[in-house]
């Protein structure tokens, strides 16, 4: 009998072990070697800056290198997430001063169904350019983005500067305007 139930055992084990893994790979941290970077002083390239994504409620593709030469603050948000509520009419109110000194807030859909983002863009009256990141938030993902809202200014040549992980605050976005006007 009890060499009947060592396989029964060791196969069970291997079976959990091979289970264990599995879920420890799919449920891993997001990376925050960007976070890294930008603390220890360093301005890394904006990750997958040249990846085409669609623009949220028009046809046609956008991406963050089309915004090369601006000041661009990143936003990753979605419709249900409240935080993202809170900061949009913060975000919108900014966009004109931003404007004024070529720069911009690039709006990035995370994980949100493209008829919610466009009802979340008309409720408040967004005017900047927003874009839907891919079923899987691939785009997102580059940047270390697993939670809502998140947010990165980019500089005029395509650095990360700041990263700001939760709702923003106006000193936030006043320090993407200061670069912007070159201050």
């Amino acid at each position: 009998m009890k060499l009947r139930l060592a396989p029964i055992l060791i196969s069970a084990a291997g079976v959990c072990l091979i289970g264990l893994l599995v879920y420890g790979i799919s449920t891993r941290a997001a990376s925050r070697t960007l976070d890294t970077r930008v603390h220890e002083g360093q301005r890394p390239t904006a990750p997958d800056a040249s990846r085409s994504l669609p623009v949220l409620g028009h046809s046609g593709a956008g991406s963050l290198a089309a915004q090369r030469g601006k000041v661009v603050l990143l936003n990753f948000w979605a419709s249900w997430c409240v935080p993202c509520q809170s900061e949009a009419p913060l975000l919108q109110h900014s966009q004109a001063r931003l404007a004024r000194s070529r720069a911009t807030v690039l709006g990035v859909t995370y994980l949100d169904t493209s008829p919610d983002s466009e009802a979340f863009v008309r409720r408040y009256h967004l005017s900047y350019p927003n874009l839907r990141d891919n079923d899987n938030g691939d785009f997102a993902h580059a940047y270390g983005t697993d939670q809502l809202p998140e947010s990165f200014i980019v500089d005029r040549s395509g650095h990360v500067v700041a990263i700001a992980r939760g709702e923003i605050e106006q000193k936030f976005i006043d320090k993407a305007i200061r670069l912007a006007e070159g201050t």
